[in-house]
């Protein structure tokens, strides 16, 4: 059931830990149909408690929660733990080469979407744009851009990312997947966009 009880913070337990790893694997490609997933969209990378850990100690991620219950999430991914999971270090790899104003991103202060994830009888609610606005009030003050990739196939994901202000700067492919990296400059974007969230 869905209450007027929800809050949008960061991690400050392992219980919210678990939440997020148990919601992540609800709505892995792997564990949803072809139809869900091409009407709602999926999850690519599967990340272990471990790992979900370590994001967590260096910068706690941003959650949605329901009372004690975690319903969202944007984890927050940082240079420095761009080694834990191959498909996030992959991404930092990709990121690095691409240029945006002129600069090699390499060389910029950016910080990176882990995973973004809403519960299914939560979306529709607004909470993806609700996330991604408490991640720019907590890190534009550390970094410039906010960024991550959205496989290709994932429709709603991306009319998502460009309606909150990212935009496509390049694209990779894992495994034969094809996704886009998508960047929101915090700087660029107009300020009463901000009002509104």
């Amino acid at each position: 059931m869905i209450t007027s009880n929800i809050e949008i913070t960061r991690v400050t337990s392992q219980s919210e830990i678990i939440d997020i790893r148990d919601l992540q694997a609800l709505n892995l490609k792997q564990n949803i149909t072809y139809e869900e997933a091409t009407v709602q969209g999926f999850l690519t990378a599967e990340y272990t408690i471990n790992y979900l850990e370590e994001m967590n100690s260096v910068s706690p991620s941003i959650i949605a929660k329901d009372g004690e219950k975690v319903i969202g999430y944007s984890l927050v991914a940082t240079k420095e733990i761009r080694k834990g999971h191959v498909l996030l270090e992959g991404l930092f790899d990709a990121i690095d080469e691409c240029t945006y104003n002129g600069k090699l991103l390499r060389d910029v202060n950016y910080v990176v979407v882990g995973q973004l994830c809403v519960a299914k009888e939560y979306r529709g609610l607004g909470l993806v744009q609700q996330l991604y606005g408490h991640f720019r009030d907590c890190l534009s003050n550390k970094f410039v851009y906010l960024v991550t990739d959205v496989a290709k196939a994932n429709v709603r994901s991306l009319k998502a990312h460009k309606k909150r202000g990212f935009q496509v700067i390049n694209e990779l492919t894992y495994d034969d997947v094809g996704f886009d990296i998508v960047l929101w400059d915090w700087n660029a974007t107009n300020q009463d966009f901000y009002k509104k969230s």
